[in-house]
């Protein structure tokens, strides 16, 4: 037998195995669809939620890149709505009648239903956590309805990528988006991951192993997920980031001790006095009445020393709400610890601040929160507290 002949057999050896082998990958394929078509959970599913309306199928709407300007004279106006495959559902509007006798009043709206109310809050729920100025958009076709206590276990293994955090809502039976639970029928879901953090954002690793763990997730629960291009969501997230770096201030006044360092036991009392609520970890709060706080406190030594002559006040300025005045409650503060301590408010250089200079901060201040409104990322919103984490 020569060396061609050999080659050619070895050649068409390699060939029936590769044929033979598609086909079995094609029957095994075949088999899982038809196994997931014809699953007794589908069935169970429907009847347990009764005779709900066939959802529609909604066309894919294209993805909105995010724009920030932190220009405050050029401010942005993004278009961002609902997101595509989160809506929201819209306000309702109340007619007020036109009513022509004298002392009639129009009828008061019927206040919301627990029902209603419970809807409505799911539905932002579900819009803060898949958010599309923030976040990547996942969607995730189902091949029929599914349970959440059936695909919850499988979620949870897909929670992070790299330090950005992943998120799943669904399309109810009811026809209203909501983080998916216990109890819920979804036709349709969506996924998101978080675009940037304080620190980096996403990157072309954290993307890749994001894809290739979302395909494991998606086969599991009998889904098909729509992915992104890398590029365009790279370069969102880049945007995104640069943003959040542009805004991450953090605005600080100084007591200084007018004569001794002071004792760390009797400034222990002193703060408690004012309000502070100290941290686990040592911080110093002062709290917000719900659950947050407005600033933090730091003696600027170790736990070790039992003496400092110096405290710094720490606003941390996208995280709180304008309406909270965190800056103006700070400064407030402080000049109440002056009275308290035998202190002056000082600058970072140990040079005096005048009520005129700290005037001029609260004004920048209000630029900051400007800006930020610009952008579409209020300071203080949940949108912010995401990102500035």
């Amino acid at each position: 037998m020569t060396d061609l002949q050999i080659t050619l057999f070895g050649a068409g050896g390699v060939f029936i195995v590769g044929v033979f082998s598609y086909n079995k990958w094609q029957e095994y394929k075949a088999k899982k669809s038809v196994e997931r078509a014809f699953s007794t959970d589908h069935d169970d599913v429907l009847m347990r939620e009764g005779d709900a309306p066939a959802v529609e199928a909604q066309e894919p709407v294209l993805r909105q890149e995010p724009r920030f300007d932190a220009a405050p004279a050029a401010k942005a106006e993004p278009s961002f709505g609902a997101p595509p495959a989160a809506p929201v559902p819209d306000a309702p509007v109340h007619a007020e009648p036109s009513l022509g006798g004298a002392g009639i009043e129009a009828p008061a709206a019927a206040p919301a239903t627990p029902v209603q109310q419970d809807v409505s809050a799911a539905s932002e729920q579900a819009t803060s956590l898949v958010d599309p100025l923030i976040d990547c958009l996942l969607p995730l076709s189902l091949e029929a309805p599914v349970r959440g206590d059936k695909i919850l276990p499988v979620l949870q293994t897909l929670r992070l990528v790299g330090n950005k955090p992943v998120h799943f809502i669904g399309l109810h039976v009811n026809g209203d988006w909501e983080p998916i639970t216990h109890g819920g029928v979804y036709t349709k879901m969506q996924g998101g991951v978080q675009l940037a953090s304080r620190s980096t954002a996403l990157n072309e690793l954290e993307y890749s192993e994001l894809v290739t763990r979302l395909r494991g997730v998606a086969d599991e629960i009998g889904a098909e997920p729509e992915v992104p291009d890398m590029m365009e969501v790279m370069a969102e997230a880049r945007n995104l980031h640069r943003f959040v770096a542009g805004h991450d201030a953090q605005l600080g006044v100084n007591l200084h001790t007018n004569g001794a360092p002071w004792a760390i036991s009797t400034l222990l009392f002193a703060l408690e006095k004012q309000g502070f609520d100290v941290r686990p970890d040592g911080r110093f709060v002062m709290p917000d009445g719900e659950g947050g706080y407005l600033f933090s406190l730091s003696t600027n030594v170790t736990l070790a020393e039992e003496t400092t002559p110096r405290l710094t006040l720490l606003l941390d300025v996208p995280c709180v709400a304008p309406a909270r005045d965190g800056f103006g409650a700070m400064v407030a503060c402080a000049k109440a610890l002056v009275g308290r301590l035998d202190a002056t408010i000082v600058d970072d250089y140990n040079q005096a601040l005048s009520d005129a200079a700290l005037a001029e901060i609260a004004g920048q201040v209000q630029e900051f929160y400007q800006e930020m409104d610009a952008a579409d990322i209020p300071a203080g919103s949940t949108r912010a507290l995401r990102l500035f984490s």
